[in-house]
């Protein structure tokens, strides 16, 4: 796929206007903060012209020049103010941007993640170009929403400073300002589709050429093998020779945006020149000229020049970057919890996120097989399973049989290949994600925790919950303790510092929390020692809803109303007494002693 095509139609686009808006719109105090910051800024502009002409007339033709000194120390002070103003505004500035870089960020990622699980091993090179978008798309939209931020609110403070201190100087000569400045700010803005649509190619050439060279480093080895080294080197060089052409073309778009500088700031410049005798015998006065070229040279010049060749390149990078990165990020969702307009809806659900819900925490397997490649041998095969709402089933078997794969499967995480599924008789592909993990929770090996307070750790699938009832899902697991030595529900958590069976209790609590009727538990109390596991064990079996617990231990099985045994040929699906009874392969496993009379068959045995 080209990189022009990035963009799907089932997301919405978030334009650059959309993300200014929302970085202002998200940092009001730190933007009145900027703002004040930049009036304050802007003042040297405003007293430049002024304060040389009053030099001029009154110091030096006068013949006073400590008067002359005089203005231009003030003038200096004025400086001096604003150059205080300025570096000042950076921290507000941190303030505004910063967190929209991390919003934006998460959204990539989010999707990107997204992607990676519905399409799983695509070999086209999307990982580089992943790279490309958080290490240098996400940095362009984050740098020149700063740059705008000060850039275009310097000019306009500086434009009108400039075209109300000439009118108070020389009011014939702000007519030969204004005009000129006009016209040029209207060539700047018929420019701007155009170096757009370069700034676009050269994006996309950019991201070509990330793709390329991983896909031939990827497969380097193979193309010697076949004696395609040189075709593979051809299509890598003509991609970076696209990527050229498309610096050279917007790089020439430079020549056009210096001449709207000089339509702007230079063409003013010699119109005044030009009309400076006249203007001295109409009675403007000499200090009142210099100030006016002062006002255009050493003021209006560079503003527009960094607005027209800084501003104007940048704002074109943001608008390409942020509508690339929007195709790229994960759609947020609206104030009702409902998707956005465009977002994705799983197959069989319903556009407006209102599909059906699971009755219960039942489940139903039927003929499910799922096998790892077309030609690898199945992990499961025809396998059925009913469970009713409430039931607690341990599923035990040898390392690298399928259980995780099972608990994939049951937690909608990957669709089997044949077979049905079915979580309070709705088949998982017909939820919403939010559905979908309100029907269901998943405990995996090594649970997630993340950096912040006990509460937000616990709460994370349940953002309503009281207190009460974290400290009750906490004491019901047996986490009181931990969570006390953390500082309580609103101590800081650092995930580093936890051991591994702390992790799990913190996750253990929060699966406890949550209102899913399905938990499946994947080992996910290999890091307690017996007495935890059975109050964990007594916690779900109280809590309403299903539990599903992949184990290797004897107590889980042994607790559970029923289990299932994967041994790679045949499930076997019963109580712990009557596998152990019947299954020597499943009395082996658990390490329970043979019954009185039987001899264990040799090791490999069925």
């Amino acid at each position: 796929m080209s990189p022009s095509a990035t963009h799907r139609p089932d997301r919405p686009h978030r334009p650059a206007l959309h993300l200014l808006r929302s970085a202002l719109a998200r940092s009001r105090p730190a933007v009145l903060r900027l703002l004040a910051r930049s009036l304050l800024s802007a003042a040297p502009a405003l007293v430049s012209g002024k304060a040389l002409a009053l030099a001029v007339d009154r110091g030096f033709i006068a013949g006073r020049p400590a008067q002359a000194a005089g203005w231009l120390a003030l003038f200096a002070v004025v400086s001096l103010a604003g150059a205080w103003a300025s570096r000042q505004a950076y921290p507000w500035l941190a303030e505004v941007v910063e967190p929209m870089r991390d919003r934006l960020l998460g959204g990539v990622v989010s999707g990107m993640l997204h992607d990676a699980a519905a399409t799983p091993g695509r070999p086209d090179g999307s990982g580089a170009v992943a790279v490309a978008r958080l290490t240098r798309q996400v940095e362009v939209v984050r740098d020149t929403v700063a740059g705008q931020l000060l850039v275009v609110s310097h000019f306009a403070l500086t434009a009108v400073a400039v075209v109300a201190g000439s009118a108070a100087l020389a009011p014939a000569a702000a007519a030969l300002i204004a005009g000129p400045l006009l016209l040029s700010l209207i060539a700047f803005a018929a420019l701007a589709p155009v170096t757009a649509r370069r700034q676009r190619e050269a994006f996309a050439a950019e991201e070509e050429l990330a793709r390329s060279c991983a896909d031939v480093l990827r497969a380097l080895r193979d193309l010697v093998a076949c004696g395609a080294r040189d075709e593979a080197e051809r299509e890598v060089l003509a991609t970076v020779a696209a990527n050229e052409a498309a610096g050279l073309a917007l790089a020439r778009l430079a020549g056009a945006r210096r001449l709207v500088v000089s339509l702007g700031a230079h063409l003013p410049l010699l119109l005044v020149a030009l009309s400076a005798p006249t203007l001295v015998g109409r009675g403007l006065t000499p200090g009142a000229v210099v100030g006016v070229l002062a006002y255009l040279t050493g003021t209006l010049e560079p503003a527009l020049r960094l607005l027209v060749q800084g501003a104007g390149t940048s704002w074109l990078r943001l608008a390409v970057a942020a509508d690339r990165l929007a195709g790229a990020s994960r759609p947020e969702p609206a104030a009702d919890g409902t998707p956005e307009r465009g977002a994705a809806v799983p197959t069989g659900g319903s556009p407006d996120g209102t599909g059906p819900l699971p009755a219960d925490g039942s489940v139903e397997l039927s003929g499910v097989c799922f096998a790892y490649g077309a030609d690898a041998d199945p992990v499961l095969d025809r396998l059925d399973l009913a469970l009713r709402d409430g039931e607690h089933l341990a599923v035990v078997g040898p390392s690298g049989i399928g259980k995780s794969t099972l608990a994939d499967v049951l937690a909608g995480v990957v669709a089997p290949d044949r077979g049905r599924v079915l979580l309070g008789g709705v088949a998982p592909a017909r939820l919403t994600g939010p559905d979908l993990a309100r029907a269901r929770v998943l405990l995996p090996q090594d649970p997630y925790v993340f950096t912040g307070t006990v509460a937000e750790n616990l709460r994370w699938p349940a953002p309503h919950a009281s207190t009460a009832a974290v400290l009750r899902s906490v004491d019901a697991v047996g986490a009181r303790s931990l969570v006390e030595r953390l500082g309580g529900p609103d101590g800081q958590l650092a995930p580093s510092a936890l051991s591994p069976g702390e992790r799990q209790l913190i996750a253990l609590a929060r699966a406890h929390l949550c209102e899913a009727r399905l938990v499946i538990l994947d080992e996910a109390t290999r890091h307690l020692d017996a007495a935890a596991e059975r109050r964990v064990d007594q916690a779900f079996r109280t809590r309403p809803g299903t539990v599903v617990t992949i184990t290797h231990r004897l107590g889980p099985a042994a607790r559970a109303d029923r289990v299932l045994f994967l041994d790679g040929s045949q499930a076997r699906l019963g109580t712990h007494r009557s596998l152990l009874a019947e299954v020597p392969a499943y009395r082996r496993l658990t390490g329970a002693p043979e019954p009185d009379g039987v001899t264990a068959p040799p090791s490999g045995g069925s």
